[in-house]
């Protein structure tokens, strides 16, 4: 079942249209996608940098679309960040800047939020140019790690959900004009 699943959600974002996608850094995403019998709007997208080489580039999908950071990380919606790998890293990398994002934008909450965040690591493998990883928010059910088409697992909490979208969306974002775009912004 888990494999049924995380396949029909790599065929949704890899099959759709593509004269109905936005383009970054010669990455394709389609406009929408169906998660959970849902309709994701693409929200926004946009390349992840870190010093001069280019990391990935990620796309937000909601239901419902928004320019409003507190209004995405704060609603109760499936919502999904993709992060379409440019370049070879190591899982631990991954983790390892995800929990850097946790530290600066979710601190306060650390200890309940650690445990999960653990979890996560032990779910992320290394990637390779081209790799997908997605990050998916289901109410009710918690966040689903999917990896190179495969669900990797799911950890529990709308809060560890709301944190984790807050290292791209929240005060202290990853890389401010990363977070801009995907709020639909230039």
């Amino acid at each position: 079942m888990k494999y049924r699943a995380a396949l029909g959600l790599a065929v949704v974002f890899s099959l759709a249209s593509l004269a109905s996608a936005r383009q970054v850094a010669d990455v394709q995403m389609p406009e929408t996608a169906t998660i959970e019998g849902k309709t994701l709007h693409l929200n926004g997208m946009g390349l992840r940098t870190k010093v001069v080489f280019k990391v990935y580039v990620a796309g937000l999908y909601l239901e419902t679309p928004s320019k409003d950071a507190a209004a995405v990380v704060s609603s109760d919606q499936v919502k999904s960040m993709r992060l379409a790998i440019l370049r070879s890293l190591k899982g631990s990398q991954v983790s390892e800047a995800i929990e850097e994002g946790f530290e600066k934008n979710s601190k306060s909450q650390m200890t309940a939020l650690k445990p999960r965040l653990s979890k996560l690591a032990t779910l992320i493998p290394n990637v390779e140019k081209g790799d997908d990883i997605l990050l998916t928010y289901v109410p009710g059910k918690g966040t689903v790690v999917t990896v190179k088409g495969a669900e990797k697992g799911v950890i529990e909490g709308k809060d560890f959900a709301d944190a984790l979208l807050s290292v791209w969306l929240g005060a202290n974002p990853a890389q401010e004009d990363l977070k801009n775009e995907l709020l639909g912004g230039k």
